[in-house]
């Protein structure tokens, strides 16, 4: 009885055959199981092909696989019509066919029984496994080039948890770069105007925008035109209602004229500011179906956004402190997304001749790290008489977004 020692027995006739038949064959079976698994232990996972458990990415119906576009911390992606979506690069797709790591770990969770097409029962307990002893062992793999290519296809892609969603020229190229520091962070370095431009494209392709993140770290990707899109706040509830969102503001006039100077380097016939800005110079009337004026109106913009979010989803970043403290204010975002406040004053220096904070070079790096030339441009010399009237213009505007956000920003 039980699961003794196997005793022999005598057992004569085809009884006795049939009686033994299990027997035989569960040893059988338990012997090829040690086998294997006494193989993988010994290197295989790595290498397998899992046989007819190659599972590709999930791909919407009626599109096809889409290929990741490279991004580079200060590249721009390539607009909508550009972006090709024909067929997954060999090294994708082999990556996705060859490893447990890329496609399994999207499609399967640890600790979950999923089914997998044209799978035995138990396949899906084996796999689970294998993959937790696969995570275990690579972070106690040595710095090699195959330990190299093993980590490049951990993680999975996901929504971003954090999007700072405004405003133009607010400081949001810094704060994201800054944030970049984090080890828990990973974020798209170009603007993919998904919410805005590309919302025709589909979450899938979104989603496959975003870097691999490991469990733990957070997705983020930053747009400032969002804040000023009317369609952005249902769009991004519709994705995900418990989206953290991240608001850069800046003095409104000042920002104006930054926005202002970035247009004039690349259109130099642009007209003055002056006449931008104002319908009627002599009365003292503002435009504000010109853009640079009406992203200003930051009151305006963010009662659109309270109909889908309540404000505990909101950080708002002062892009003035951003330069004279950005430790203090980097401290802020840390806390407001759950991380570890590992961004200090050790990270930064002032730059006087860009007028703002730089971060200090790695160990190991030539050189510290800037925004790039297009930032700290000298502004043009605006009449003080002007620059009284537009203040005047959005006091009551700045005073109602103090209310709101119950934060003075101190313009006034």
């Amino acid at each position: 009885m039980g699961c003794g020692i196997l005793k022999p027995r005598v057992v004569s006739g085809h009884l006795g055959s049939l009686r033994a038949q299990p027997k035989v064959s569960l040893l059988l079976t338990m012997i090829c199981l040690f086998t294997f698994f006494f193989y993988c232990l010994s290197g295989c996972d790595s290498q397998m092909s899992f046989g007819s458990l190659r599972i590709a990415q999930p791909v919407a119906p009626g599109r096809s696989a889409s290929v990741e576009p490279s991004i580079s911390g200060a590249g721009e992606l390539p607009r909508s019509e550009d972006v090709k979506e024909n067929t997954l690069h060999p090294a994708e797709a082999q990556e996705n066919t060859l490893r447990p790591g890329a496609a399994l770990l999207d499609t399967l969770r640890l600790g979950t029984a999923q089914t997998i097409p044209g799978a035995k029962d138990g396949t899906v307990a084996w796999v689970d496994s294998l993959l937790s002893r696969n995570r275990t062992m690579d972070h106690k793999l040595p710095h090699s080039p195959g330990a190299i290519s093993m980590h490049s296809g951990i993680g999975s892609k996901k929504f971003p948890q954090a999007i700072i969603v405004g405003v133009k020229k607010g400081g949001t190229r810094a704060l994201l770069e800054f944030l970049r520091i984090h080890p828990d962070v990973r974020a798209l370095g170009a603007e993919p105007h998904f919410f805005d431009r590309c919302y025709d494209k589909g979450l899938e392709w979104y989603r496959n925008l975003m870097p691999r993140t490991l469990e733990g770290q957070i997705t983020m990707e930053k747009t400032p035109s969002y804040f000023v899109t009317p369609e952005a706040p249902g769009r991004i509830y519709n994705m995900s209602k418990d989206t953290k969102l991240i608001v850069v503001v800046r003095n409104p006039v000042t920002r104006a004229i930054s926005d202002y100077t970035q247009t004039l380097s690349k259109t130099p016939s642009l007209p003055t500011f002056q006449a931008l800005a104002f319908k009627n110079t002599s009365m003292g009337t503002i435009d504000t179906t010109w853009s640079a004026i009406r992203i200003g109106i930051y009151a305006k913009h963010l009662e659109n956004w309270l109909q889908y979010f309540p404000l505990s989803k909101f950080l708002f970043v002062s892009g003035e402190r951003l330069v004279s403290d950005p430790a203090g204010e980097m401290g802020r975002v840390q806390d407001f997304l759950g991380l570890k406040r590992v961004i200090t004053d050790k990270h930064f220096y002032f730059n006087k001749t860009k007028g703002f904070p730089c971060l200090k070079k790695p160990e190991g790096s030539g050189k510290p790290r800037c925004l790039g030339k297009s930032k700290g441009r000298p502004h043009p010399n605006i009449d003080k008489t002007l620059l009284l009237r537009l203040q005047e213009f959005y006091r009551p505007y700045n005073m109602k977004f103090y209310q709101m956000t119950g934060h003075n920003f101190g313009w006034d």
